[in-house]
């Protein structure tokens, strides 16, 4: 298996990270002498994902200068696509403005998620499904309200992914980075079309931050596959990572 795009879902602020956000962009946060986004960038690109796609929002100017610098250091092909409603939209509505870009086989993980090399590796690697969600477990159960918690069966089958999943039934949590192969860019991209068309669709992706996400079971089959190196950066672990 081999994916050669990416979309880097990073138009919002970043409120988590306040007040690191208050003048940068999540993704231009620096971590361990690089930005995230660099991080993300070199990642993809060690495994062959050289076409990369940037949503932009809040100080796009500065991401879209950045977006060119790494351009130069790693030749891969990096674009922005600016969306003009990253203060009220949330991810639903930044995937909306890029769906066209959701062509072929893809991977999209948020602008403040951090992977290894080896992660993304292991994503490619076990992307045999359309949708396939690459998910931690914490040993001690002990899952944040504000983690998106998964359920999924004994197999890796995913059957339910949410903030708003109940303790007993999450069992890990997504860290924001999924493979769409095969059908899963046509569904995803329908499906996203199909919920901004509705009332409550429109109103979690452009009016409101919505608090849950559908469940994966209505875009296709769907997988997990497991990790051990983090996640999404809140406020909290970028305090501790940095001592």
């Amino acid at each position: 298996m081999t994916i050669s795009k990416a979309i880097i879902l990073s138009a919002g602020q970043g409120s988590r990270l306040l007040p690191l956000t208050r003048d940068v962009p999540k993704c231009m946060i620096e971590f361990n002498g690089r930005t995230l986004i660099s991080w993300q960038v070199a990642a993809l690109v060690a495994n062959g994902v050289t076409d990369i796609v940037v949503v932009t929002g809040f100080r796009t100017e500065r991401v879209e200068d950045h977006a060119l610098q790494l351009y130069r250091e790693t030749g891969a092909r990096i674009r922005t696509v600016f969306n003009p409603f990253f203060q009220v939209a949330d991810n639903l509505g930044t995937c909306w403005i890029v769906r066209e870009e959701m062509d072929r086989d893809f991977i999209i993980l948020n602008g403040d998620t951090i992977v290894s090399d080896e992660i993304v590796a292991r994503l490619i690697a076990g992307a045999s499904d359309a949708i396939t969600v690459t998910v931690d477990v914490k040993p001690d159960g002990d899952y944040d309200d504000d983690d998106m918690k998964v359920n999924r069966d004994e197999s890796g089958r995913l059957h339910h992914i949410g903030k708003r999943l109940l303790p007993p039934d999450t069992n890990a949590e997504s860290i924001g980075m999924l493979a769409f192969t095969g059908e899963g860019p046509a569904i995803f991209r329908n499906q996203i079309n199909q919920m901004m068309r509705t009332p409550k669709g429109w109103s979690a992706g452009i009016c409101a931050r919505s608090t849950s996400s559908p469940r994966a079971t209505a875009w296709a089959p769907c997988r997990s596959t497991g990790c051990r190196g983090r996640r999404s950066i809140s406020r909290r672990m970028w305090k501790r990572r940095r001592r």
